[in-house]
């Protein structure tokens, strides 16, 4: 069997088993001349290629140096930080975020607000293209709430990021210790 003889009897099968249950339309398809035929088989490839190459954006997304702040037992909440690279041909946006470690993953940033720093939740994070777009301490972050583990140095925790486009990528980011620096009287110390 041809190339083409196996399109035609795949898209007739299709059309058969699927979306012609009337007799009448099973008769019209089966006396198509074969060069509408054909140019039904070319249509249903050019719209499977068209798909095909549209892509999504978790494709074009790299995540650059993933992890999850490890935290003193009992507390509820952690946060995950990492780098987003959009290398796609668009702008988009990171919608949402999951994992099975926590109740609610929540898309948050600092803000100074009267001279306080606070933490607020967003709406997406934006992804420009060709940009690097760094989730970090006193920054943009993933908030991790309601813990449903115990967060173990060096152990994975898996995230799911969600774009704007419905697409989502996988992420393993491992649990680590952060070293938090505060400075005082021109000396730095170090936090653990």
């Amino acid at each position: 069997m041809s190339f083409s003889s196996a399109f035609e009897s795949a898209i007739y099968g299709y059309f058969r088993r699927r979306l012609i249950e009337d007799s009448d339309t099973h008769e019209e398809f089966s006396k198509m001349s074969c060069f509408k035929r054909f140019s039904l088989v070319g249509l249903f490839l050019i719209c499977a290629g068209q798909a095909a190459v549209a892509g999504n954006v978790a494709d074009g997304i790299m995540v650059d140096d993933p992890y999850v702040r490890a935290v003193p037992p009992g507390q509820p909440n952690s946060a995950s930080f990492m780098g987003l690279h959009n290398m796609g041909k668009e702008g988009s946006a990171l919608t949402a975020a999951s994992s099975p470690a926590a109740e609610v993953v929540e898309l948050h940033t600092h803000t100074m607000e009267e001279g306080m720093m606070r933490m607020r939740k967003v709406e997406k994070i934006d992804l420009p293209v060709g940009e690097m777009v760094k989730l970090q301490p006193g920054g943009l972050h993933l908030m991790l709430i309601g813990l449903k583990q115990k967060l173990v140095q060096d152990e994975k925790v898996s995230l799911t990021l969600t774009f704007e486009d419905g697409s989502s990528l996988q992420v393993d980011a491992p649990v680590r210790k952060l070293q938090m620096r505060m400075k005082q009287d021109g000396h730095q110390r170090h936090m653990h």
